[in-house]
């Protein structure tokens, strides 16, 4: 699809930037009672019900080469290890803060372009990559004062979907949005199911199954399955209506939705030291964002 409805994109971002808070709070509500590996295999499992009948019913393929299935496969364990740790991250931190801290995967995927991929990138870029760590280092020290290590969980986030995210760029050009995350669904849940056959899980607390206490928490399980498929999704789409240089900036709007919803769920609100490090975090990303747009621009177009 042409990139000729910037509008519908960017509000489609917009929609991803309210839905992905709200699934977190959700997950750091139920992070009390439900283990963690309950609330993966929940909300992997979700996305799979979802998505398979939609994908079938709207004569879409989820068969995969070889070399794009095992691309799903990575990507799929990304995901989980991605989330994981984010869920796990709100256990001790106020959600503001954890997303904040996220935020440094742009300044990730941007040195693994330089140091892995052999991208060229400017010196301009790489101080705004300087600039940003130390905004998200304002952000961890209160907490990492306050709960340790634990801390440092968002930026365990932040490398591993910035792998994810390399790795979604190459499965993207030959699999269908859809079709993509419905087989990612169906690899996710039977890794995670299988996880609890294996000799000795029972004995983790996080990967123990507990029976849901009441209809509000079977619905918020579902919720989140729900929050986080439609989530991805809509992201997917915006990017199918506008260009990634456009859509890209409006993702930071997750920062400040997810400190409001942060205050009204929890009554967390960020310190001041916090606050300063999420705007500079916010405004090293964004100068990045805006420093590729321009350098896109300048590049010619192939002949």
């Amino acid at each position: 699809m042409s990139a000729d409805r910037p509008l519908l994109g960017i509000m489609l971002m917009i929609g991803f930037c309210v839905l992905a808070p709200m699934g977190d709070a959700l997950a750091k509500l139920l992070g009390e009672s439900i283990p963690l590996g309950q609330l993966l295999l929940t909300r992997f499992g979700v996305q799979t019900a979802v998505l398979i009948p939609l994908a079938l019913l709207t004569g879409r393929t989820l068969l995969m080469s070889g070399r794009v299935l095992r691309l799903t496969v990575l990507r799929s364990v990304l995901h989980i290890i991605g989330i994981g740790a984010m869920f796990s991250s709100l256990r001790f931190l106020p959600l503001a803060d954890a997303v904040a801290i996220a935020f440094v995967m742009p300044f990730i995927m941007l040195l693994l372009g330089k140091y892995v991929l052999q991208e060229e990138v400017g010196m301009r870029r790489l101080l705004a990559c300087v600039v940003g760590f130390i905004g998200t280092l304002l952000v961890i020290q209160p907490s990492f004062a306050a709960v340790g290590a634990p801390a440092l969980l968002p930026l365990v986030v932040a490398v591993v979907f910035a792998l994810f995210m390399l790795v979604t760029r190459q499965v993207a050009k030959h699999a269908d949005p859809i079709s993509l995350q419905a087989v990612s669904g169906i690899v996710a849940t039977l890794i995670l199911a299988a996880m609890y056959f294996i000799p000795g899980t029972d004995t983790i607390e996080q990967f123990q199954l507990v029976m849901p206490e009441g209809v509000n928490i079977w619905a918020m399980l579902l919720a989140i399955g729900l929050l986080g498929t439609f989530a991805h999704l809509v992201m997917t789409w915006s990017l199918r209506f506008a260009p990634s240089a456009t859509v890209a900036p409006i993702q930071y709007l997750e920062i400040p939705i997810a400190t409001i919803v942060g205050f009204a769920v929890f009554g967390d609100w960020p310190n001041s030291l916090a606050m300063v490090g999420i705007c500079i975090t916010m405004a090293a990303g964004l100068y990045i964002l805006l420093r590729e747009r321009r350098m896109a621009r300048l590049v010619p177009p192939a002949a």
